[in-house]
C-alpha cells in the first residue's frame, strides 16, 4: 500500500502518543512515516501543526493518521476543526477507525510484542545500547561515524543517561564525549569530534546545581567546587557557540524532554521502535 505519515502531537514529550499509537499500528503490516510535533501547548502552534499535517496530506495524496494526547481542548479543537487527517484521540477508538482507513483488518492479536526478541528493530535496539554503553564518556572515538547522535558537554551534565535512554527508548547509537580543561585550553573540540559536526548535541547546566552533582561524587573538591564548575560551564557554552553546536540547560528537564529535543534538532535519518 502507498506510504502514510503518521504523526504523534502532544502537549508534552508526545511519549505517551507514541507508546499508544506504536502499540495500535503494530497490528497492521505497514510501515508507515512517522513525524513527532511534542510540546504543542498553545493554539499558536495548533495552527502550525495543523498546517504541516494538511500539507503533508496534500503531497501525498492521502489523509497522514495524527494520534495526539493533547490536554487543553482549546488547542484540540484547533487539529480536530482543522486537519484533513484521521485523528485519534482517544486509544478505545483507535483500532476500528484504522481497519477502515487502511482498507485491511487487523491482526486482533493479544500481546503483539511478545515475539520482540525474534525481530530486526529489537536486535538494533540492543546493539545500539552496546554501541552507547562502549562510546560512553569519550572511551571509544574510532567508529563515531556510525553515530546517530554525538552528545557533549562538561563531566556530570547529564550526557550518559540520555545516551542510554535515546539507545534504549528509541534505538539510536548514542555516543558522548566529555568537554575537559585541555579542550578549552586549546579552545578547540576534540579532534575526533570534528567530522561530525551536524551528528553533535551540546549539554549544559547551571554551576550551581553541577557542583551538587560532583560534590555527591567527590565531596570538597576542586572538581566539584563551585567555581570551578562556574568556569567550566563557561567555557563549555563558549565552546559550543564558537563551533556552531546546538546546546539546551539540563538544569531542570527531564530526560524525556532533553531527548525529545534532541530529537527534534537532530534529526536522525534512522529511528527504531
Amino acid at each position: 500500500m502507498p506510504t502514510r505519515t503518521v504523526f504523534f502531537v502532544s502537549d508534552g514529550t508526545g511519549i505517551t502518543a507514541e507508546t499508544f499509537g506504536n502499540a495500535i499500528l503494530a497490528q497492521f503490516e505497514i510501515q508507515p512515516r512517522h513525524v513527532r510535533l511534542p510540546f504543542i501547548d498553545t493554539v499558536e502552534k495548533a495552527h502550525q501543526a495543523v498546517a504541516q499535517i494538511n500539507a503533508t496530506s496534500q503531497a501525498e495524496g492521502l489523509k497522514p493518521i495524527v494520534f495526539t494526547t493533547l490536554a487543553k481542548e482549546e488547542v484540540l479543537l484547533v487539529l480536530s476543526e482543522g486537519c484533513n487527517a484521521l485523528l485519534m484521540d482517544m486509544f478505545s477508538t483507535f483500532v476500528k477507525p484504522l481497519e477502515l482507513e487502511f482498507g485491511i483488518t487487523s491482526n486482533h492479536r493479544i500481546g503483539r510484542f511478545s515475539d520482540i526478541s525474534k525481530s530486526q528493530a529489537y536486535h538494533d535496539r540492543i546493539e545500539a545500547i552496546n554501541f552507547s554503553l562502549a562510546h560512553d564518556d569519550g572511551q571509544k572515538n574510532t567508529d563515531l561515524d556510525k553515530s546517530d547522535v554525538i552528545l557533549v558537554g562538561v563531566s556530570r551534565s547529564g550526557k550518559t543517561p540520555t545516551s542510554i535512554y535515546l539507545a534504549m527508548q528509541y534505538g539510536l547509537k548514542a555516543s558522548n564525549y566529555p568537554l575537559i580543561p585541555e579542550d578549552f585550553e586549546r579552545q578547540q573540540l576534540p579532534p575526533a569530534l570534528k567530522p561530525h559536526l551536524s551528528k553533535i548535541f551540546g549539554l549544559t547546566i547551571l554551576p550551581e546545581r553541577l557542583s551538587e552533582i560532583r560534590n555527591e561524587r567527590r565531596p570538597q573538591s576542586k572538581y566539584a567546587s563551585l567555581e570551578n564548575c562556574k568556569k567550566e560551564v563557561h567555557d563549555g557554552e563558549a565552546m559550543m557557540r564558537r563551533h556552531g553546536i546546538r546546546w539546551l540547560s539540563t538544569t531542570t528537564k527531564s530526560i524525556e524532554e532533553i531527548a525529545t529535543t534532541i530529537l527534534q534538532e537532530i534529526r536522525p535519518e534512522r529511528l527504531t521502535y
